[in-house]
C-alpha cells in the first residue's frame, strides 16, 4: 500500500521505535517511580531522559515544565480546563481541530467563558493583526494552531506570541502538525502552553503526546491521583511534573515517542520537512492546471507543512478516497478532518475534501502513481 495518510498518524515508524519499545517492555517495564527496586528506578530513568530530549528540542529550560499526555488533545483539554474560569475570554481562528473547538465551544455553552474565532485569509492564514484587535479586557489566552490539519499552512505563530507577551496574554499552540516536521523554540516564540502528540511527526505511538507548561502558567490538576510523589498526602501535589502527571504513565509509549525524536533529531528536522515539502509541491504543480481539480489552501510549498487537499469535481471526497484505496491500494484522508469551521469557511462542508499527506518515507514515485490515479479517477467522471 501506499501510504498518504500522515497528517493523522505516520507510519510506518523508524525500526528503531519498534525495537525500543519492544526491549523496554521485556526488560524495563515496571511502574515507573513507584517502588525502590532496580526496575522502577530504570524505567522512571527513561522517562526523564524523553523529558531532556523533548525539552531541548523545544527550546524549555526547566524540564519539569514538560507534562507527558496520552495525546494532543488531552495536552489541549489540560491547558484549555486547567486555566480558564468564568469570566474570561479566548481568542482562537476558525482553522483549529476539534480537540481546540471542542473544549472551547463546551465552556462557551456553558456560558463560562466568552469566544472570539477570527477568519483566516482565502489561502488559510491568520493575521496576526486580526489578533490583536480581537483582545479585550477581560482576554485570558490565545490559542492556535501551528499549521491546519486540513491546508497545511504555517501560521505566525512568532507574531501572534510577540502580540501576546506585549499585552501580558498567555499564549498556547497546538503543534500536532508540526512536532517532528518543524523548528519550534517555546521561548522564541513566547509561547507559554504547546500541546503536541506523538504518534505524528515523531514518530511514536498512539496514546503518547505531551504538554509544555511555562513559568507564567498556573494550571489546576487535569486529573488527580498517584504520582509517586508524596504518596502521604491526601491532596495532588503543586510540584512539576507530578500536579499533572497522575496515574502510571504509558512507560512504552513515552520510550517510542523518546526515540522517535532520536531519529527525528539524527535525520535532521529541517530534511524531514524539506522532504515532505517537495513531495506536496510535485502534487501541487501536476494538479493545479488541471480544471477538473480543486485544491485548497496556500499553493507555496515552503508555507505548508506535508499536506495538501483536494476534491475532484463531480465527485464526493468519500468516492475518491474509496477508489484510491481499493483500486490502487492507496491511502488517504477524506472527509472533515475534525475541522467543521475550516471546511464552512472553504465551502467544503458538509462533504469536506481529499486529504492527501506524504511523510517521510514516502517516495516521489509514490507520488507519481498517486498523481496517475487521481487523474484516472477524474478521466472516469466523465
Amino acid at each position: 500500500m501506499i501510504y498518504l495518510d500522515n497528517a493523522a498518524t505516520t507510519f510506518p515508524k523508524p525500526e528503531c521505535v519498534y525495537e525500543a519499545m519492544d526491549k523496554f517492555l521485556r526488560e524495563k517495564g515496571a511502574n515507573p517511580g513507584r517502588a525502590g527496586h532496580r526496575m522502577s528506578v530504570e524505567a522512571e530513568q527513561e522517562i526523564e531522559k524523553t523529558r531532556v530530549v523533548v525539552s531541548k528540542l523545544l527550546g524549555i529550560n526547566n524540564t519539569e515544565r514538560m507534562i507527558f499526555t496520552f495525546s494532543a488533545t488531552d495536552a489541549l483539554n489540560m491547558g484549555i480546563k486547567g486555566l480558564l474560569s468564568e469570566g474570561d475570554h479566548v481568542i482562537t481562528s476558525k482553522l483549529e481541530h476539534n480537540s481546540i473547538s471542542r473544549p472551547l465551544g463546551g465552556l462557551e455553552n456553558k456560558g463560562i467563558i466568552t469566544v472570539t474565532r477570527v477568519e483566516n485569509s482565502d489561502d488559510g492564514f491568520i493575521d496576526a493583526d486580526d489578533i490583536e484587535k480581537a483582545i479585550r479586557s477581560n482576554t485570558k489566552l490565545i490559542i492556535c494552531t501551528h499549521a491546519s490539519n486540513v491546508l497545511g499552512t504555517i501560521q505566525p505563530i512568532r507574531e501572534i506570541g510577540e502580540i501576546a507577551r506585549e499585552r501580558d496574554l498567555l499564549f498556547m499552540v497546538d503543534a500536532a502538525q508540526t512536532m517532528g516536521v518543524c523548528r519550534i523554540d517555546v521561548e522564541d516564540y513566547n509561547i507559554d502552553m504547546l500541546a503536541f502528540t506523538g504518534h505524528k511527526g515523531p514518530y511514536g505511538p498512539p496514546g503518547s503526546g505531551g504538554l509544555y507548561v511555562g513559568e507564567r502558567v498556573d494550571l489546576r490538576a487535569w486529573r488527580e491521583g498517584g504520582t509517586g510523589f508524596e504518596p502521604e498526602s491526601l491532596s495532588q501535589p503543586d510540584t512539576f511534573p507530578y500536579k499533572l502527571e497522575s496515574g502510571t504513565p504509558n512507560s512504552v509509549g513515552i520510550i517510542g515517542l523518546k526515540t522517535g525524536l532520536e531519529f527525528c533529531i539524527k535525520e535532521g528536522i529541517d530534511k524531514i520537512g524539506q522532504h515532505e515539502r517537495k513531495l506536496v509541491l510535485r502534487m501541487i504543480r501536476a494538479l493545479e492546471t488541471d480544471h477538473r481539480f480543486e485544491i485548497y489552501g496556500c499553493l507555496d510549498g515552503d508555507r505548508k507543512v506535508g499536506i495538501v487537499s483536494i476534491n475532484i469535481k463531480g465527485l464526493k471526497p468519500s468516492e475518491v478516497g474509496a477508489i484510491l484505496d481499493n483500486t490502487f491500494n492507496i491511502a488517504v484522508r477524506s472527509g472533515m478532518h475534525c475541522a467543521p469551521h475550516t471546511h464552512r469557511r472553504v465551502g467544503t462542508f458538509p462533504e469536506g475534501m481529499v486529504r492527501i499527506s506524504p511523510g517521510y518515507f514516502n517516495t516521489m514515485e509514490e507520488i507519481d502513481e498517486t498523481i496517475s490515479g487521481l487523474k484516472k479517477i477524474a478521466d472516469s467522471s466523465k
